[in-house]
């Protein structure tokens, strides 16, 4: 039994990883529809290799023209570790497989690739192989940001692309056909016309579904720099994990929209378009104009009621404290929920002292560390809980 629960464990870890591949190569593949292979395997004979190809690929498989670069990926993949180092030494001499300008991650499950800074052509990519025990793996998910090396930092990039991300659901005035507390008459009469008008099928409604939208409001000061970088890879990947579209601003000394920078393919060409856009790296904090600028210009443009907003800040301000307070308590009315994620609330002797933190905590819903990969797996945890 626990043997099962082991290889069952294993295969769900590779498949987040083969649909972390696709998503590279440009496949159109989300976690639903890797949701759904896992449960398709459990119904075939998944040691017939051909069984299990036809069903990922029916599943996966979108577009005609993708047939013959999902064949390669699930060749190259879903290969015995032995058989790979057997190939290997035979094809020392081949050049690697690749497509342009989408670097695929490496086959390893505990594999991550370097982050990219924006320079290299499409075809100079290079895979880098880390393997981690369970107990190494365990050690790096507690491991403060600020305190990883760069090989530890490419292994929790490759972590954070795995996390699924599923903001809870709202209910929308509409309603639609299913199982619901209200009676759907019209749909009732014409069900039960065979039975000669006697109501013996009822149908029934309810209301339709949409996930909460989310709007992230980060801080990139001084005081954030140690962290600044891995979280706007978990941005990124938050935002690309997501069905929905999800606004994004970071500000310092003002406040800059990313939103649209965020949107690319590749995690390297959005993080160099947003380098380019945001002018104020690393200055001095102004939360309470940051939040000012947002309430008075954007909140009505990206941002309903039934929003949920992520502030990704250490607390510290120089700007005015009341202004700070006035902005907060603005913001809160506007939204359905507000999480302040603030990294130093991971050390056990912190304290929120800083007089900015101190303004903002009145009108702060969760306040939440945002620290390491498992307070990032806590806080989509939260988001899934939400209603």
């Amino acid at each position: 039994m626990e043997e099962a629960i082991a290889d069952r464990g294993h295969l769900l870890r590779n498949l987040l990883l083969f649909g972390r591949l696709l998503r590279k190569l440009g496949l159109d593949v989300n976690p639903g529809r890797m949701i759904d292979l896992a449960n398709a395997l459990a119904l075939i004979q998944i040691g017939r290799r051909q069984d299990f190809f036809f069903t990922a690929q029916s599943l996966l498989v979108q577009r005609r023209e993708d047939l013959a670069l999902f064949k390669d990926a699930f060749d190259l993949f879903w290969v015995d570790p032995r058989d790979r180092v057997i190939a290997r030494g035979r094809r020392q001499d081949q050049t690697p497989f690749t497509r342009p300008e989408f670097a695929p991650p490496p086959l390893k499950p505990q594999a991550a690739e370097p982050p990219g800074d924006g320079t290299r052509d499409a075809g100079e990519r290079t895979i880098v192989e880390t393997t981690y025990s369970p107990s190494d793996r365990e050690a790096l998910r507690h491991k403060d940001f600020s305190q990883l090396t760069a090989e530890e930092m490419r292994a929790i990039k490759a972590m954070m692309d795995d996390l699924l991300w599923r903001p809870g659901e709202r209910h929308t005035r509409r309603l639609i056909a299913g199982s619901g507390a209200a009676l759907d008459l019209r749909r009732t009469l014409r069900r039960n016309i065979a039975h000669g008008g006697e109501l013996v099928r009822f149908a029934e409604r309810g209301p339709k579904l949409k996930p909460r939208p989310l709007v992230i409001i980060a801080d990139i000061s001084g005081s954030m720099e140690r962290y600044t970088r891995l979280l706007l890879h978990f941005i990124y990947s938050l935002s690309a994990g997501l069905e929905q579209p999800v606004e994004t601003f970071v500000f310092s000394t003002r406040l800059t929209r990313i939103t649209r920078p965020l949107r690319q393919r590749s995690v390297d060409r959005a993080l160099r378009d947003v380098s380019r856009a945001v002018t104020d790296w690393a200055g001095g904090t102004r939360i309470g104009e940051a939040l000012k600028m947002f309430n008075y210009r954007w909140a009505r443009r990206v941002m309903r009621s039934s929003a949920v907003v992520l502030i990704i800040s250490d607390g510290w301000d120089r700007g005015d404290p009341d202004l700070l307070r006035r902005e907060m308590a603005r913001l809160q009315r506007s939204c359905r929920r507000v999480i302040w994620l603030n990294p130093l609330l991971g050390s056990a002797d912190y304290q929120p002292l800083a007089r900015g933190m101190q303004a903002a905590l009145p009108y702060i819903d969760d306040f939440l560390p945002v620290h390491n990969l498992a307070s990032l797996e806590d806080l989509a945890v939260r988001l899934a809980q939400l209603k």
